[in-house]
């Protein structure tokens, strides 16, 4: 368990971490559905065909607002029996563009939690996506000031967490990376050699998903169940 008189970095993740994020997506994927309407698949089955095409986009595109309108519009392309007008193509990106217009929910207790945990630690925000549209969460997020740096990353991978460290000159025996991610930010960043909290969040992306990996010996994984708790560890 970490001691408490010991600085430690903190790498923390920003979307379903600090503030809600995938909850908005699946507001606008279940408008989508409800919009697409389709005769023989089931909402269901429309699911598991926009998350192969988000798979593919992502590819391609990256994360972000843009990467999720183009598999929106594709999705429909897919499974539409009309032609898709310009209008359509309009109405359908709407869904993904309404994301944008929400303000920044941050979850409990984040704020106080942070202003403790600053007290005794470094904390670098680490997270991944579209640069303008992350920057601009950071922004209305309001919690910029209790971070030393702020990392905004293509994907987060264990080279992603080497570079991190490299940059920064960390070093791994008191580096944790703090996430709901296993896919993420747990799994890769023990890869890399450092310790990891997970906390759970009841809408992780269903691309996230993955299942937790054992911490090697000589790190340590924490599971914890709110943002909060992290005070009571370091």
């Amino acid at each position: 368990m970490p001691h408490d008189n010991s600085a430690q970095v903190l790498l923390i993740d920003a979307d379903d971490t600090l503030w809600e994020n995938n909850i908005y997506f699946e507001r606008a994927i279940a408008k989508f559905i409800s919009f697409l309407d389709h005769k023989e698949h089931s909402p269901e089955a429309v699911r598991q065909i926009l998350n192969e095409v988000e798979r593919q986009s992502i590819v391609t595109h990256g994360y972000g607002l843009h990467s999720f309108s183009h598999s929106l519009v594709e999705t429909f392309e897919k499974l539409s029996v009309d032609p898709v007008t310009p209008e359509l193509h309009e109405r359908i990106r709407s869904f993904a563009h309404q994301i944008a217009d929400h303000p920044i929910e941050v979850l409990a207790e984040v704020p106080e939690t942070l202003a403790f945990l600053g007290e005794r630690h470094h904390l670098i925000m680490v997270t991944k996506g579209n640069p303008a549209e992350q920057a601009g969460k950071v922004e209305r997020s309001g919690l910029i000031n209790y971070f030393s740096a702020i990392e905004i990353v293509a994907e987060k991978d264990a080279a992603t967490y080497k570079s991190v460290v490299g940059k920064y000159a960390l070093n791994a025996d008191s580096t944790w990376m703090v996430g709901n991610s296993p896919k993420s930010d747990i799994n890769p960043a023990l890869a890399a050699g450092l310790h990891a909290v997970f906390i759970a969040h009841d809408n992780t992306w269903i691309l996230e998903h993955e299942e937790l990996a054992p911490a090697p010996p000589a790190q340590q994984l924490l599971v914890l169940e709110r943002f909060a708790d992290l005070q009571k560890h370091f």
